[in-house]
Parts: C-alpha cells; structure tokens; sequence
C-alpha cells in the first residue's frame, strides 16, 4: 500500500471537494481514487470524509488528519524542491484575512505572487470570524489589533490609525461633536464583532456610544457612514477615498485614540514552510511601503486633501 498516494489522494480530494477532479490529475479513473479513500480510512480506522451526491465533507477526525498530511505532503514537496537546487517556491499557502483589508490591499497582490511563483497555489480565505489556524489549517494569517493567542508568533506589518467621519450631510443636521462625550448625543454606527462593543477609545480613554444602526462588516460601516446614518469609528485607509473627495469629514482629531498594530501571524509549534515565509516578506515590504497602512496615515492624507482643493482653487481663480 502506497500511504502517501492515499494521503495525497486524500488531500486533494479535500482541496478540489471531487474525486473525479483527482482522478484527472493522477491520470486514473475516478473509482481508483474512491478506493485509495477507503484504504486509507481503513488503515486509520476511522472515517475522514462524509460522501453524498453532491458533496464531500470532512469529518472531525477528517479535519485533524487533513491538517496534518498537507503538512507532511508540503514539506515533501519543499524538500524535492530543496534537493533539484529548485529555486521557485511550491505547494499550497493557505492565508487569512479580514474582510475589507483583504478586498483592498491583499487580494490586488495575488497576481504579482502568482506571477513570480508560477507553481504556488494560494487559498485565500477572506472572513471576519476568528480563525483558529491549527484546527483550521491555515499557515498565515493577518490580523488587525493586540494579539492574545500565544499559541502564535506574530510579525508586526503595519498600523491602523482610526478616526471618526460623518458626512456633510449628516452634520449639517446634528452639532458637530467637540470632544468624545459629546457622541453620546450622536448616532453611533456601531461594528458587532469588535471586542470592545460599544465603547470607542479615544486619547484620554473609552466612551460608551450607541446609535440605531449595528453592522458585523467594515462594509456595512462604510456604506452606513456614507449614507449618513451616524458616526463611524474606523481605520483611516476604510476611508481614505471618501475623506480625500470631502464625501466624509475627521472628527475629533485632537482626541484620537492609539493605533492599532496590524500582524502577520502563524502558529509557533509548526515549521513554517520556506512558501510561507517568502510570502511574509513580500507582505511585510509591500505594506511597509503604504503610507495608508503606517502611523501618520491620516496626516499625510489631509496633507494631500489640502493640496488637491488649493489646487482646485487656483484654477477656479484663474
């Protein structure tokens, strides 16, 4: 019995959710892949995967036993890679990202990754729920705000400044607050899944908000915001375009809270596949280099604010 074309059966069928997907790429029929499943389940003991006509579905014992054998097929196929001199990085890296950071500033990177690893595979996984990377299989992750988890090591890539907005039209009918108590009195567009609820933290410490409108996504903040339901409580670059057009306004600028780190991180007790750390450093360079993911983010775009509507000026003059 060959254990690792039944593991890498296996994977595969986990990964592609087909057994005829697998069957192509063996170059064999898809009844042989079935029965490398069942040896394999009956070398184990137990049974890995749930069948149905329309699906497959891994079972407990399924997901900790797929976690596992991709990692020893990894690092298989890094140590193939190792032994040809093989300079280009292989297999499949699986990265976690919240929502809106992973639609605005990751999911732009795939096709330079893609490009310059032409045999790497990336799964994606773009999601405001906690993911548990051991349980999950995943090898990265990046998340926004104090790590808790010291089951991970953890890379410090950027820095989410954040600022209250509102539009125009939202203040024109509401006092513009002056400090952060006067938000008491205001709409307050509140982000569910934040751990902090609804209290917001400022410079000289939390106020408790509340409002009418409850959102479990940044996207649901933004478009609220900018329909004028209340104010937000968000990361600058949320709202970098909306701020530089003057669609929304910064609020309480003298009372803004601490940044909130941005890390890259990875579980500490497994070895983290030379794929994973490439893609670390590519990461942490490229969100190094973006002023909107960095402290002085909303300086800065001011700054450009500034400019662009001096210039507007001149040529109205003109």
């Amino acid at each position: 019995m060959d254990r690792f074309l039944l593991m890498h059966s296996f994977a595969r069928a986990v990964e592609t959710g087909s057994f005829s997907a697998v069957a192509r790429e063996l170059g064999t029929g898809q009844p042989n892949v079935s029965r490398h499943i069942a040896a394999l389940e009956e070398h184990l003991g137990t049974r890995l995967l749930h069948r149905s006509t329309r699906k497959l579905t891994l079972t407990p014992e399924g997901e900790r036993y797929y976690t596992e054998a991709r990692r020893v097929l990894d690092a298989v196929t890094e140590a193939e890679s190792n032994a040809r001199g093989e300079d280009q990085l292989a297999g499949l890296l699986r990265i976690a990202c919240p929502t809106v950071l992973g639609r605005t500033h990751l999911l732009p990177l795939m096709r330079t990754v893609l490009q310059r690893y032409p045999q790497l595979e990336l799964d994606v996984q773009i999601s405001d729920r906690f993911i548990d990377l051991v349980e999950e299989g995943v090898d990265l992750a990046i998340r926004i705000g104090t790590l808790r988890d010291s089951a991970l090591k953890a890379r410090r890539i950027g820095t989410a400044e954040r600022v209250c907005v509102a539009t125009p039209g939202y203040l024109a009918g509401h006092p513009t607050p002056r400090v952060p108590e006067d938000l008491a009195r205001h709409d307050c567009i509140a982000y569910t899944l934040a751990s902090a609820g609804n209290r917001w933290m400022f410079r000289d410490g939390e106020v408790t908000v509340g409002g009418r409108v409850r959102v479990n996504t940044p996207d649901g903040i933004y478009r609220a915001a900018l329909d004028g339901l209340g104010i937000a409580y968000t990361p600058v670059w949320l709202f970098e375009e909306p701020l530089l057009d003057g669609r929304v306004q910064p609020l309480l600028l003298e009372h803004m809270g601490p940044p909130v780190p941005i890390h890259i991180v990875y579980p500490a007790k497994r070895l983290l596949p030379r794929r994973a750390s490439v893609y670390m450093d590519f990461i942490a360079e490229v969100f190094g280099g973006d002023p909107g993911l960095n402290e002085g983010a909303l300086a800065a775009l001011l700054k450009r604010r500034a400019a662009t509507a001096h210039k507007l000026s001149r040529r109205r003059r003109a």
